[in-house]
């Protein structure tokens, strides 16, 4: 594999998605669907595989990746087979149109059927669905069965053959399953009532369905009809598993294109796509780059100028001006507010953020101090910071009943670990466990010994603990006349939630965020340095105690 291929497949996310291999000729020669992107694509050029012919074939010819990021395994799975079909890639075991995913239809005929389907005649049903698995479709049509006394017969049930008497009721309605529509038994209005409320769950509403679903397998439990009760919950199960629709093949998109741009500092992104009877068939991200601050809709016009867009409708994210597009294009396009075109608007801004990261990391490993800027100028922002925090200084205090006690000092900086600047310390004034005086003896300890060497001080102080060891801290600092010079934060462990001086609400950061990440390595780090230190220092007091004896 050469350089370049191993920078994009070490980028990749670790999400769910599509894949797309491309040879030198810019053709896609194989499209694939994984959960984590990174690691199935990866697998490809792993030498120690044992490859088919085929693959090892495929991976030769291979000198370019592209990928599409999706919500889940399912929108990987749909994406994936609509892309083969569109772009019939050589390696692909080609798929039929005839079988593809499996539908549920809503008939258009006197008393309608509600039936499974893999052909598509709009003019003959209206269809629900996709769905990735033929297990879950066939448990919510049997549900919608249970449900409601729809029927499955075929027969022609127009008002002149009921009314000539030409059919007889069958099992079904014996066993309760249908009300007789055949033989007059029951009305088309009437039953079309039964319809509509089963057309509501196949459009996913369906709270006040499973709400009844939940009081049946309660009065099920009551009566010790266990199994019953479990069937019921199956089919809870099912309808909580369609909750989420899909919308990289939907039955109510048609024709589309979607385009977004998502805004930053340093650069904004753009992603294209290409909707084809309610099926994505194609993605494109690029980045657009303003000169002087141009506002969103004006970008999204840049955006809009540099495709070919032929679909009747575009979805964007911002509405554009008229500075670089013609007023055909400007008439066309639409900012959704609910339902499946705003899902698709943010499938579209999830594959310009995924490649906004990837163009970060790509540029972070060939010049590592970007990314400590980057994260530098991040923490500053996020901590209110009056520099950045390339140095920064964490305590933690460890003992046993108020015995052995001790504390830790860690340093980080450029948000890295610094070793040799560890500091420990042995509670010297405090009596007992009192860990709010330990605190203050220990961080008064290190910065007045600090300012007597006359060595640097650090911009952030992070200290293990909530309000009162905060409080504490920030009484040391204070009294040496450091507390314009030095922030102190406290990171509490329960729920990761971060307290500033003043202010007793606590705040919560995004654990994703590097700044919580650093904080919380930095804490961790000075509570296994602290707890080492502690634990020696009472085995030691052992052994002494047992070498006396």
């Amino acid at each position: 594999m050469g350089e370049s291929l191993k920078e994009v497949v070490s980028n990749l996310p670790g999400s769910p998605g599509v894949y797309r291999f491309k040879d030198s000729h810019d053709t896609i020669i194989y499209v694939g669907k994984a959960v984590n992107l990174k690691s199935r694509v990866s697998s490809y050029f792993n030498a120690s595989a044992d490859h088919s012919p085929k693959v090892r074939a495929m991976v030769r010819h291979i000198v370019s990746i592209e990928h599409i990021v999706v919500g889940d395994e399912r929108d990987a799975l749909l994406l994936e087979n609509n892309l083969i079909k569109e772009l019939q890639p050589r390696y692909n075991i080609l798929l039929k149109d005839s079988k593809t995913y499996p539908w549920i239809a809503i008939t258009n005929e006197p008393f309608p059927r509600i039936i499974s389907t893999r052909q598509k005649e709009r003019s003959k049903a209206d269809y629900y669905g996709p769905y990735a698995s033929v297990g879950v479709q066939r448990t919510l049509l049997q549900l919608i069965h249970s449900l409601f006394p729809i029927r499955t017969c075929k027969l022609n049930l127009s008002e002149a053959n009921i009314k000539k008497g030409k059919y007889a009721v069958c099992l079904k309605y014996h066993m309760g399953q249908c009300r007789g529509g055949c033989v007059g038994k029951e009305s088309e209005m009437e039953y079309r009532e039964w319809v509509l409320a089963a057309r509501e769950i196949l459009k996913g509403n369906f709270k006040q369905a499973i709400l009844r679903l939940e009081s049946q397998m309660k009065e099920e439990a009551l009566k010790l009809n266990f199994e019953a009760a479990e069937q019921i919950k199956r089919k809870i199960i099912a309808l909580e598993d369609y909750r989420s629709r899909s919308v990289v093949v939907s039955n109510y998109l048609g024709n589309l294109d979607v385009v977004t741009i998502v805004y930053h500092d340093e650069a904004t992104y753009s992603n294209y796509l290409k909707v084809v009877d309610g099926s994505v068939v194609g993605c494109y991200t690029f980045e657009l780059r303003g000169q002087l601050g141009e506002a969103e809709d004006e970008l999204m016009s840049y955006a809009l100028s540099q495709l070919d867009l032929r679909a009747p409708e575009i979805v964007v994210s911002h509405y554009p001006t008229l500075d670089y597009i013609d007023e055909q294009i400007e008439s066309r396009c639409f900012v959704p507010q609910r339902g499946d075109k705003v899902r698709l608007v943010e499938l579209s801004q999830k594959n310009c953020k995924f490649y906004r990261l990837e163009k970060l990391k790509n540029i972070e490993k060939k010049d590592p101090e970007k990314r400590i800027e980057r994260v530098m100028l991040a923490m500053q922002k996020e901590l209110n910071l009056k520099s950045e925090p390339r140095h920064i200084e964490c305590f933690d205090n460890s003992n046993l009943g108020g015995e052995f006690a001790v504390a830790a000092c860690v340093v980080f900086k450029d948000g890295k670990p610094s070793k040799r600047d560890y500091r420990h310390f042995n509670i010297k004034t405090v009596v007992g466990a009192n860990d709010f005086a330990s605190m203050k003896e220990v961080v008064g300890r290190r910065y007045s010994r600090l300012l007597d060497e006359g060595k640097e001080l650090p911009q952030l102080v992070v200290i293990d603990g909530g309000k009162g060891q905060l409080g504490a801290a920030f009484e040391a600092i204070d009294e040496l006349g450091l507390s314009e010079r030095i922030k102190v934060v406290g990171l509490a462990k329960r729920m990761e939630e971060l307290y500033f001086v003043g202010d007793p609400v606590p705040h919560y950061f995004d654990k994703k965020g590097e700044t919580l990440r650093i904080l919380m390595h930095l804490r961790d780090e000075a509570h296994r340095f602290g707890i080492t230190f502690h634990r020696n220092k009472r085995s030691k007091k052992i052994k002494d105690d047992f070498a006396s004896k």
